[in-house]
C-alpha cells in the first residue's frame, strides 16, 4: 500500500495512493505528481554515511566499525517533483540516491526483530551536498537537500532490492540494498539507543556508488525497486 500526502482543493491531504487518486476516509481526489507532498513531515532525517561496500572502495573510506549517520533538519525536505536550490554558498553540488525508512509510532531501544513493527513504510531520499564545504556545518543541512518521496510504500522488506538512479535520463547509480554494511533492520536498532523516535522521523541507509555533481537544470531520477521514482530538478535558489 502506498501512502501519501498530497495539495487537494480542499488543503493538505493524506490517504492511500493507486492509480493517480489519493484516497482519504471521506474523499477521492485525482492527483498529478506534482500535487504531491512530501509523504512526511519528520522532526529529524538521520543519514547513514559509508555504509556500501562499493562505495567504500570507491572512495577509499575506512570500513566503519559501526554505523556512521548525521543528522539534516527538517527544512532539507521537499518532495517530488519540487525544485532543488542550488545553494549560494556552493560550487559543488552532488546527488546520493538512498532508500528511508518512515518511523510510525514513538520507540527507543527497538531490537532488529522489532524494527517492522515501528517502521510505517519506506520511501526515497535524495543525500543533496555541498560538496566543496568540507568540514562545514552547511555541507550536508540546508533547505531543500533533503527530497523526500513520492509516497510511503507500506509492504516492503528493504532487504535485496535493486536501485538505479539518472542523471537527465543517463544512468549514474545501479545497486542492490544487499551491498549495504549495515543492513536496515540493524541501523534502525541501533540509532533507537541514541535517539527517542517521532512519528514521522526518517532514517536513510547511505547511498551507492558513483554519487555525482549536479548544475542547474539537470533532472534526478531515484528509482527503487517496489517504491517508485523521485523525482527533482536543480533550480537557482531564486526559482
Amino acid at each position: 500500500m502506498r501512502l501519501a500526502r498530497a495539495q487537494t482543493d480542499d488543503g493538505p491531504r493524506e490517504g492511500t495512493y493507486r492509480d493517480g487518486t489519493l484516497h482519504t476516509e471521506n474523499s477521492e481526489y485525482s492527483i498529478e505528481r506534482t500535487d504531491l507532498l512530501a509523504p512526511c513531515v519528520p522532526s529529524a532525517l538521520y543519514c547513514v554515511g559509508r555504509n556500501y561496500t562499493e562505495t567504500l572502495d570507491q572512495m577509499e573510506y575506512d570500513r566503519p566499525e559501526e554505523p556512521d549517520f548525521f543528522i539534516k533538519p527538517p527544512v532539507s525536505v521537499i518532495p517530488t517533483e519540487s525544485p532543488i536550490p542550488y545553494p549560494m554558498f556552493s560550487e559543488e553540488v552532488t546527488y546520493a540516491g538512498e532508500l528511508a525508512a518512515v518511523i510510525g509510532k514513538e520507540c527507543k531501544n527497538v531490537a532488529p526483530e522489532e524494527v517492522p513493527e515501528i517502521v510505517r513504510g519506506y520511501t526515497i531520499m535524495n543525500d543533496v551536498d555541498a560538496l566543496d564545504q568540507q568540514g562545514r556545518t552547511a555541507r550536508k543541512a540546508f533547505d531543500g537537500s533533503g527530497p523526500l518521496g513520492p509516497w510511503i510504500e507500506t509492504d516492503l522488506d528493504p532487504r535485496g532490492i535493486d536501485m538505479h538512479t539518472e542523471i537527465n535520463g543517463e544512468r549514474r547509480q545501479e545497486a542492490n540494498t544487499e551491498l549495504m554494511l549495515f543492513d536496515p533492520y540493524h541501523i534502525i536498532s541501533y540509532l533507537s539507543e541514541r535517539f527517542t523516535f517521532s512519528p514521522g522521523d526518517v532514517i536513510a541507509f547511505g547511498s551507492p556508488a558513483n554519487p555525482g555533481t549536479v548544475e542547474p537544470g539537470d533532472e534526478i531520477e531515484i528509482t527503487y525497486e517496489g517504491v517508485g521514482t523521485l523525482r527533482n530538478t536543480v533550480a537557482k535558489p531564486d526559482q
